[in-house]
């Protein structure tokens, strides 16, 4: 009797993550290459990649906006997106691994895990994505896989599984030993696919003792691994297999392949590896959300009712592109979908099956599919669409504060109106970027998640909308705390302009706390109803907005109503509300405040002859310097450095280091700034 094999377990959606520069995008290059869905080669260096398909991303050299491929390998059709590394552009990889169901983690063999590496594989962690790492670049000077494991053993403390064994070293990598079937693949100069043959005699040793290593690792992890290895005393290939993708899945393992991308040497292991352990739809959790309130749960099957997550709007020159995660169900071309966020309907022009800037029109899509579709002209990164009969709002992908602010304005005064069309543009593709006008100034002011990610939005502006900008210098997004409090601070609200009046009287208590806003009632006898007390958080919310030393946000602190009083007539939820925020603002002015600044830790890579000089330079920006290690012949130094003391360093660490170093940094948090700093 044959069974039905449901087709949702052919299908593989992941994403290629990593640090700038370990080589994801090549990675994803390969996979195109060996699926035959390209038919050369595409180079980063070269300007000829599918994925990196922007010119600024060429121009660059680096990803900068998450794209999706999709291509089939072994009778399973794979959905691939290959993210950004730079920290400027974490927020698309965030909405990338909202979406996916595994990981293929890219390190440098050289570099090992890198701040980047670090901080993708933190994302991944909060969605729970199942994870396979590749240790990429293994043909270069100084490259060690045993050192690249060790560095994710101790820095992002998984349990390394290591599958494979390199053959040949640096410049002489040649191909790997499959340590589950225990036989060599090999890739001649120029060949397009691995050649298969017995282990090298001058590994035999080593590779047994490797299986040996990776048996007794499994055995330890994995309950009916552990029974098969104590009653035989070794682990069949089968069940090795089995056992690794159930720890895969299960994140308890992680699955350690190597090669060397652009070589072409590892890529065919990778591709079966994907499709031997990363969960497909059906293997993971089925999506929940909420309906009128409820939570629901919706399974991947192509007969529930529809339900997809908007993840990603892209304005090409045909129209507007929206990439969709089908959830459950099915949406065929000319179907009415529900917004379940805009509260809106939208109907599907076309639905396309994607491959970065070239797509091909499919009649349907089906759960666990990921496509684009034509035609929605509301529908934001975030947005749940549903079938109108079954409305449900799945949780968007969380955007991430800004930190670095430019005032924009057009040159011509003539084109004010069109500037403002294309930064509108630029926020509904990318939900990071915040546009507003300040108050004060009348500018219109842009901010973003860091220097870069501004330096490429303009840069938007000037090449696809064909407008010439001046842009300000950047500044940072400060905020304000309370490094000491008040006690018993009383406001009365009273506005009598006839007819009902107003009235609201409250006592305050404002004091330090670790991070974001407490409040709290202490209120006893009823003095306070607790409608009112609603509405005086809610005022106090309203004043965090602006803080006393410079109109900054306002963070860290606890707030205690301790007493108030109510008047029978003119007392309202207005009314302490407003009583609430005009209250706390007074309290804040009696409070002795402290001016935060968004700091950032850089890690800087320099020839050690130059490292003295980028000591001092950092020192010159604040920096305090938390490690130094010499690698190669290279220094890597790691600093805690104010963010608005980086603006620029790009090049003036070139100058310093003859053009050969470079750095990354990350955002940690906000820390005190010095005493007598203004940031109006």
């Amino acid at each position: 009797m044959r069974t039905h094999l449901n087709p949702l377990t052919l299908v593989r959606n992941f994403g290629i993550l990593a640090h700038v520069d370990a080589g994801k995008t090549t990675v994803t290059e390969r996979i195109l290459f060996a699926t035959g869905t390209t038919h050369r080669r595409g180079e980063v260096h070269d300007g000829t990649t599918v994925t990196d398909f922007d010119p600024q991303e060429r121009d660059r050299g680096i990803t900068i906006f998450a794209a999706a491929v999709s291509c089939t390998w072994e009778g399973h059709r794979i959905n691939l997106i290959d993210t950004p590394g730079h920290v400027d552009f974490a927020d698309e990889v965030e909405r990338a691994l909202r979406v996916l169901d595994g990981a293929v983690a890219v390190f440098d063999a050289v570099a090992g895990v890198e701040p980047q590496s670090e901080s993708v594989w933190r994302q991944a962690d909060r969605h729970g994505v199942p994870r396979i790492a590749f240790v990429n670049k293994l043909d270069r000077a100084g490259a060690d896989l045993d050192s690249a494991v060790d560095s994710i053993r101790e820095r992002l403390h998984p349990a390394p599984l290591v599958v494979q064994l390199p053959i040949g070293v640096e410049g002489g990598f040649t191909g790997v030993v499959d340590l589950l079937r225990m036989r060599a693949l090999v890739w001649a100069d120029g060949a397009e696919a691995a050649e298969l043959m017995p282990v090298p005699g001058e590994l035999y040793d080593e590779a047994h003792r490797r299986r040996r290593l990776l048996e007794e690792a499994v055995a330890e992890l994995h309950p009916a691994a552990l029974e098969e290895f104590c009653a035989d005393g070794r682990l069949s290939a089968e069940t090795l297999a089995a056992a690794l993708r159930d720890l895969t899945r299960s994140g308890d393992g992680l699955v350690v392949l190597c090669g060397s991308a652009y070589r072409n040497r590892g890529i065919e292991p990778l591709l079966d590896a994907v499709v031997s352990y990363l969960p497909s739809p059906l293997d993971v959790p089925a999506v929940r959300g909420t309906a009128e309130g409820a939570e629901e749960v919706r399974p991947a099957d192509p007969t529930a009712p529809f339900a997809a997550l908007a993840f990603k709007v892209n304005a090409t020159p045909t129209g507007r592109l929206t990439y969709l995660r089908v959830y459950s169900g099915t949406i065929e071309k000319g179907d009415t979908v529900w917004d379940a966020v805009a509260h809106r309907t939208e109907r599907v022009g076309r639905i396309l099956r994607v491959r970065a800037d070239r797509h091909a029109q499919v009649d349907r899509a089906v759960a666990g599919d990921i496509v684009a579709v034509a035609g929605l002209k509301s529908a934001r990164a975030g947005s749940t669409l549903c079938a109108p009969g079954a409305p449900l709002v799945l949780e968007p992908p969380g955007v991430a504060e800004p930190v670095v602010s430019v005032a924009v304005e057009a040159r011509r005064s003539i084109e004010t109106g069109r500037l403002a069309s294309a930064l509108a543009r630029l926020v509904e593709e990318d939900p990071s970027l915040v546009v507003r006008t300040d108050p004060e100034t009348g500018q219109t002011v842009l901010s973003g998640m860091g220097e870069l990610h501004l330096e490429v939005a303009t840069e938007q502006l000037r090449r696809v909308h064909a407008l010439e900008v001046n842009v300000g210098r950047p500044r940072v997004s400060y905020r304000e705390t309370v490094g000491r409090g008040v006690s018993g601070l009383v406001f009365r609200h009273v506005k009598q302009d006839g007819g009902a009046g107003q009235f609201a009287h409250v006592v305050l208590d404002v004091e330090p706390a670790d991070s974001g806003f407490e409040f709290r009632s202490a209120v006893v006898g009823g003095r306070v109803p607790q409608e009112y007390v609603r509405a005086v958080e809610a005022g106090c919310r309203d004043a965090l907005a602006e803080g006393p030393l410079g109109g900054h946000p306002v963070t860290g602190l606890r707030v205690t109503l301790t007493d108030g009083s109510t008047h029978v007539k003119d007392s309202s939820d207005t009314a302490f509300r407003t009583a609430g925020r005009l209250g706390l603002r007074e309290a804040l002015r009696a409070c002795a405040m402290v001016l935060l600044e968004p700091v950032v830790e850089v890690t800087v890579t320099v020839p050690e002859e130059a490292v003295g000089g980028v000591l001092g330079d950092l020192a010159a920006r604040r920096g305090r310097v938390s490690a130094s290690t010499a690698r190669g012949g290279s220094a890597i130094v790691t600093a805690t450095v104010p963010l608005a003391e980086l603006f620029g360093y790009a090049t003036r660490l070139r100058s310093r280091s003859q053009g050969r170093g470079t750095f990354t940094a990350r955002p940690i948090g906000y820390a005190p700034a010095p005493a007598g700093m203004s940031a109006g």
